[in-house]
């Protein structure tokens, strides 16, 4: 099973999500870059606002592409225990690199929503979507930091994630909707078409033409 785009994505992503249309509480957000244009197809179907939900990967020392955890801007983060015991990775190296990420995460932030504040999360029903999920590492550390804020129902959405990956986030959101879950994973682009990177440009416009948060 492979998408068009993630576009196309987006709608088949928004008619499984089909019974949540009409909930005045709803609120959809897309981890950035690529989960924004999927996010946007399911706030404009259910009539949602959408806002944006940061989380960055931390790499491992002289490895950068190698997560061994991620950070969400509001501080919660997720550390993969076995690869930091492997490599012997100190404490005080994700600490620091961590907040190195919020940094930019918080100028991100301000850009994309060009300074408004954050959408509120306690109390709501939060959809977290992403264009899809290899180790699950960045929308775990995001899951983990949105539940800190008192969602009353947190569901995790992606058109494709590894299986091994649904595994280990199913503790993580009160639903999940994955709508392929090959056993077989190599990259979330193999399962696209069409996967050209998200511009910066795209993001603010698509924020513009929904209903803000």
């Amino acid at each position: 099973m492979t998408f068009r785009d993630r576009t196309e994505a987006g709608r088949q992503l928004a008619e499984a999500l089909a019974p949540l249309k009409g909930r005045q509480d709803l609120l959809v957000l897309a981890l950035p870059r690529g989960g924004v244009p999927v996010a946007a197809e399911v706030a404009r179907f259910l009539d949602a606002p959408l806002d944006l939900c940061f989380a960055h990967k931390i790499g491992a020392p002289n490895n950068p592409e190698f997560a061994i955890g991620s950070v969400t801007e509001t501080g919660g983060f997720h550390v993969d225990e076995q690869a930091t015991q492997a490599l012997r990775v100190p404490f005080s190296y994700i600490r620091e690199e961590a907040a190195i990420q919020q940094v930019e995460m918080a100028r991100r932030a301000a850009f994309y929503r060009e300074s408004r504040p954050p959408a509120p999360i306690a109390g709501k029903w939060v959809i977290l979507i992403d264009d899809g999920v290899a180790t699950g590492a960045t929308a775990h550390a995001a899951l983990f930091g949105l539940r800190k804020q008192n969602p009353a129902r947190l569901v995790f959405a992606t058109p494709v994630a590894a299986a091994d990956s649904i595994q280990r986030l199913a503790g993580d959101a009160d639903e999940l909707k994955i709508l392929h879950a090959p056993p077989g994973f190599g990259a979330v682009a193999d399962f696209y078409d069409r996967f050209p990177q998200v511009s910066d440009a795209e993001v603010v416009a698509l924020l513009k033409s929904l209903r803000p948060a």
